[in-house]
């Protein structure tokens, strides 16, 4: 039984997921699975998945008969997992070598429930674009609510300290398991090392900001209960740091 299984929903991937899956095979910790969701796609996905599957027993590829969304495929995912750690890489994002293992020690040494590293955003052809995304040693559900650090690609889950999860299939269904998490009393630990590569993608749903932010306020307004003159407060705080993030100096 792996001790990491890595949760990787796919959709129109077929760009990306051979150099993402190659990411997960270089790293230098080599206990983990990797369950990769094809969530109905259109395109190559999932034969490139599953080409890449009949070399490595640690990849396997699950499929959706029809599109459910990228929550539902993790919950595919959750369900398959047999890990004690859950990680979490999209199908267009990259960890670099050592990802796995420091963070894997990093946890074991903090007693976190979740841990987070820092990372820096690269565009469609993998050029680096702007500085490294610093994160803070530690996060409170209140603090997250005004903060973006908890980046998905670089979350780690220690189901033997959170108990059983499943994300809520809506939209921003990592910020509303982070906050459910801590607000159950998990602790959240940050590892402040490069260690993974976010894709800026043309298009994609993270990309459109504004539809981004409403998502953002139906979680502060009707996931955590939020009145409307807080949960813009929140909201701006959160969109600034979202901001910060995204300046190329």
């Amino acid at each position: 039984m792996p001790l990491i299984s890595i949760i990787m929903p796919a959709f129109k991937a077929e760009r990306f997921i051979a150099e993402t899956l190659t990411s997960v095979q270089s790293q230098s910790f080599v206990d983990w699975e990797c369950l990769v969701v094809d969530d109905a796609s259109p395109d190559g996905t999932a034969a490139l998945a599953q080409r890449i599957a009949a070399g490595d027993r640690r990849v396997r590829l699950l499929r959706h008969a029809a599109n459910r969304g990228t929550a539902a495929a993790r919950n595919t995912a959750l369900e398959a997992a047999s890990g004690r750690y859950i990680a979490f890489l999209d199908a267009d994002d990259l960890w670099l070598p050592a990802k796995l293992e420091r963070q894997l020690a990093f946890m074991q040494a903090s007693d976190a429930a979740i841990s987070y590293t820092a990372f820096r955003r690269i565009d469609e052809s993998g050029t680096r674009v702007g500085r490294l995304i610093h994160v803070p040693a530690e996060m409170t559900s209140r603090k997250l609510l005004a903060n973006t650090a908890i980046a998905t690609l670089t979350a780690m889950v220690d189901r033997e300290r959170s108990g059983p999860f499943a994300m809520r299939e809506m939209r921003r269904d990592d910020l509303i398991l982070w906050l459910t998490l801590l607000r159950q009393g998990c602790s959240a630990r940050g590892l402040n090392e490069d260690l993974a590569r976010y894709r800026v993608v043309k298009g994609s749903l993270s990309s459109r900001r504004l539809r981004s932010a409403a998502w953002v306020w139906q979680v502060y307004r009707h996931e955590v209960g939020l009145g409307p003159l807080r949960a813009l407060w929140y909201l701006g705080n959160y969109g600034a740091r979202a901001w910060w993030k995204r300046l190329r100096f």
